[in-house]
C-alpha cells in the first residue's frame, strides 16, 4: 500500500531539517528521506559523530559547522519521521516517490513534496583532471568531517569560491601539507563585484571571515597565487605536478601528489527536472536553477524547493527557506490562514532579503572564467564515456543544437551520472559554438532511475497491504 503524507521532504540538509521541524510543530504528517546514514546534509555531515566523539575537531571545522549540532538535535526531538539510507530514484509530477532503502523498496505519495537536495560542486574539467589523485575540495572536506582524515601527501588546491579558502584553511589547521592555493578568480571580477559591495556590507562578518582565512593560510607559509589561468595537471597515471599561467607570464609548475579542484557550487536540480518543474539559466551564477517564487513554489502545484538545490544561498539561508516553504505548504494544506503564514514569515523574509545582497556580491566575484566553463578541445568533458570538448564542438558545428542531441551524437551524459558532471559544460560549449542561448540549448533530460539501483532493490518492493 502506498504510504500517504502531508509533506515529504527529500534531503536532510539545513533546508530539509528546518522544514521538518516546522512541519512537525504545525501538526503536519511529515517524513524526511535522505541517502546518508545521519542527518545534516553535506554542510553538517557527521555533525553528531563529531560533536560526541571528536569535539576537538569542532574548532577546526568552524562555528558555521558547529551550528548544525543544534539544528540536528531539534530535528531528532521533533515528531517528523526520518528515513536514512533511503534513495529517492523516481518522482512523479503528482507527488509520488519511489524509494529504495537498505531494507525495502516502497512508494510514497504526498500532498506536498519539498525537494531540498542541496548543491553539488561545479565540474572543473581541465587537462589531467581524470588522473588518480585528483579530487574535489569538497571531497577532502567530507573526509575530514566523516572520517577525520587529512591528506598525508603534498597537495595543491586550485579553483575559485569561498569554499576554496575554507578547505585550505581547514587542511592547514589539521596539519596537511598544502603546497599552494591557486585562485582562478578572473581579475576583472573584482571590478564588477565592487558595484555590489555596499549591499554586501550588511553581512560584513562573512567577508571578514574569508579574509581571516586567507591571512592565516599565508601565515603558515602557503603560497596563495591569484589570477591563475590555463590550469593543467600532469602525471603518468597519477598526479605529479600542476601547471598554470598568470596573464602573459610563462607557465609555472609545482610538484604535488594530490590536486583538489573547486569552482564553486551549483544547484542539484536533477530531481526537480525529473518531476517536470521548469528550469531557467542563471546568467550570474552560470548554472541551471528551478523556477520558483519567494515561497519556494514551482510551476507544479505539488512540488516546492528550498535551499541550494533551487539557487545557491548558503546553509543559513537554506535553513530559513526551509521554514518559509513549510509555512506556505501549511497554508496550501489548510493548516494556516494566509495572514498566519505571512505573520510567521516576517522575520524570515527580512533576513533572506539581506542575505541576497551579499549573494549578489559573491556570485559576481566568483563567476568562473570562460576557460573553466568551456575547456580546450583535448580536455575530457564526459568522464563516463570519455568524450572530449573538441568532439562536442564538432557535432555542434555539424548542426547539433541541444544537450539531448549531443547525447545521441557523442554519448556525453549517457553514463551513470546522467550528465551531472558533464551536462553543464556540454551545453555551454554548444551554446557558444552555435550562437544559441543556454535556455535554447537546454539541460540534458533526466530519466528514472535518478540514481543507479539494482533489480534486487526493486524485488524488495514492500507488498500491498489489503
Amino acid at each position: 500500500m502506498t504510504e500517504t503524507l502531508d509533506l515529504a521532504v527529500i534531503g536532510s540538509g539545513p533546508a530539509g531539517l528546518s522544514a521538518a521541524i516546522t512541519a512537525a510543530r504545525l501538526g503536519l504528517k511529515v517524513s524526511v528521506f535522505d541517502e546518508q546514514a545521519t542527518p545534516g546534509g553535506q554542510v553538517y555531515r557527521a555533525i553528531e559523530d563529531v560533536t560526541t566523539k571528536r569535539p576537538e575537531r569542532l574548532e577546526l571545522l568552524g562555528t558555521d559547522y558547529a551550528r548544525g549540532s543544534g539544528l540536528v538535535e531539534a530535528f531528532r526531538a521533533c515528531d517528523a519521521n526520518y528515513s536514512p539510507r533511503s534513495k529517492v530514484w523516481n518522482i512523479t509530477a503528482d507527488g509520488e516517490l519511489a524509494i529504495v532503502s537498505t531494507e525495502t523498496a516502497r512508494q510514497v505519495r504526498a500532498s506536498r513534496v519539498l525537494i531540498s537536495t542541496g548543491a553539488m560542486e561545479r565540474p572543473m574539467p581541465v587537462p589531467g583532471w581524470t588522473l588518480a589523485g585528483v579530487m574535489t575540495a569538497g571531497s577532502a572536506q567530507i573526509l575530514m568531517k566523516s572520517a577525520d582524515q587529512v591528506p598525508d601527501v603534498p597537495c595543491v588546491i586550485a579553483g575559485s569560491g569561498p569554499l576554496l579558502y575554507l578547505v585550505a584553511w581547514q587542511l592547514v589547521q589539521a596539519g596537511a601539507t598544502v603546497a599552494a592555493v591557486l585562485d582562478t578568480t578572473p581579475r576583472e571580477n573584482y571590478r564588477k563585484a565592487a558595484w555590489h559591495l555596499a549591499g554586501a556590507l550588511a553581512e560584513a562578518g562573512s567577508i571578514l571571515k574569508g579574509l581571516r582565512w586567507i591571512r592565516q593560510i599565508k601565515q603558515r607559509g602557503v603560497a596563495v597565487i591569484s589570477g591563475v589561468q590555463n590550469l593543467s595537471i600532469q602525471g603518468e597515471g597519477q598526479v605529479e605536478s600542476v601547471s598554470w599561467t598568470t596573464g602573459k607570464n610563462q607557465p609555472q609548475t609545482i610538484s604535488c601528489e594530490l590536486a583538489l579542484l573547486h569552482q564553486g557550487v551549483i544547484p542539484n536540480f536533477q530531481m526537480a527536472k525529473l518531476a517536470g518543474c521548469a528550469q531557467r539559466w542563471d546568467s550570474t551564477q552560470l548554472c541551471w536553477r528551478t523556477e520558483s517564487d519567494e515561497w519556494g513554489a514551482t510551476d507544479n502545484p505539488v512540488i516546492a524547493i528550498a535551499g541550494d538545490c533551487g539557487a545557491i544561498g548558503g546553509a543559513l539561508a537554506a535553513e530559513f527557506q526551509g521554514q518559509l516553504v513549510t509555512l506556505d505548504s501549511a497554508h496550501r494544506l489548510g493548516v494556516l490562514s494566509l495572514s498566519q503564514r505571512d505573520s510567521q514569515a516576517v522575520n524570515i523574509r527580512r533576513y533572506l532579503r539581506r542575505q541576497n545582497r551579499l549573494r549578489r556580491f559573491v556570485d559576481t566575484l566568483y563567476q568562473p572564467a570562460s576557460w573553466v566553463t568551456e575547456p580546450a578541445d583535448d580536455t575530457i568533458v564526459c568522464r563516463c564515456e570519455e568524450v572530449s570538448a573538441g568532439e562536442i564542438r564538432e557535432v555542434a558545428r555539424l548542426g547539433c543544437i541541444g544537450a539531448n542531441q549531443a547525447k545521441f551524437f557523442t554519448r556525453a551524459g549517457m553514463g551513470p551520472c546522467q550528465g551531472r558532471m558533464c551536462g553543464l559544460t556540454a551545453s555551454a560549449i554548444i551554446a557558444t559554438t552555435t550562437g544559441l542561448s543556454m535556455d535554447d540549448v537546454g539541460a540534458a533530460r533526466v530519466r528514472p532511475p535518478l540514481k543507479p539501483i539494482t533489480l534486487g532493490d526493486l524485488a524488495n518492493q514492500a507488498p500491498d497491504v489489503k
